[in-house]
């Protein structure tokens, strides 16, 4: 949902309420896929666990400000309810990705590409980057402007097609 929210030309055809709102509801799947990782994580493997955990706490700072951006009006509610816990929760995501790949390194080994457990922590990384330069790109200045609003949905629309491909490339593989 992220990803149709922020897909090029999409809010210009929607309208940003719309774009809003699918941010909105997305983020509530997001919050859940996070805390079913988080409480499937072995406890015991602590790089996992914090990287489940803290990403957790980013998927709920992302409620706050997809909700806030449904409903928040004034600039300044923008930016305290809005950008706020988008930037913090982007940053909550940048250390999950660099938890999630030191618990994979820790397995695998630092580099091995033949790893689809390395490949997706690596995608994932890349999509927790991506989300920290739409965050940072999404600044409301005091005059109301946007820093860059389309580098802030350029980084959305790429963290979550990446964060989509690293669970797709998780996913149980059949066995024959």
């Amino acid at each position: 949902m992220f990803a149709v929210a922020t897909a090029p030309g999409f809010a210009a055809w929607a309208g940003a309420g719309t774009a809003n709102l699918l941010c909105f509801v997305g983020s509530w799947f997001f919050t859940t896929a996070a805390w079913m990782q988080l409480t499937l994580s072995d406890r015991a493997a602590r790089f996992e666990w914090s990287a489940a955990a803290v990403q957790f706490a980013g998927t709920v700072l992302f409620n706050l400000s997809t909700g806030a951006a449904v409903w928040a009006h004034a600039v300044a509610a923008e930016r305290r309810y809005v950008w706020v816990p988008d930037a913090t929760g982007s940053l909550f995501f940048l250390i999950s990705g660099a938890l999630a790949m030191m618990a994979v390194t820790a397995v695998t080994g630092v580099l091995e590409l033949r790893s689809r457990d390395w490949r997706a922590g690596v995608v994932n990384l890349i999509g927790c980057v991506a989300f920290g330069v739409s965050a940072v790109a999404a600044f409301v200045r005091k005059d109301g402007v946007t820093a860059d609003e389309w580098l802030a949905n350029l980084g959305t629309f790429v963290g979550a097609l990446c964060f989509f491909v690293a669970a797709v490339m998780e996913l149980p593989r059949s066995q024959r």
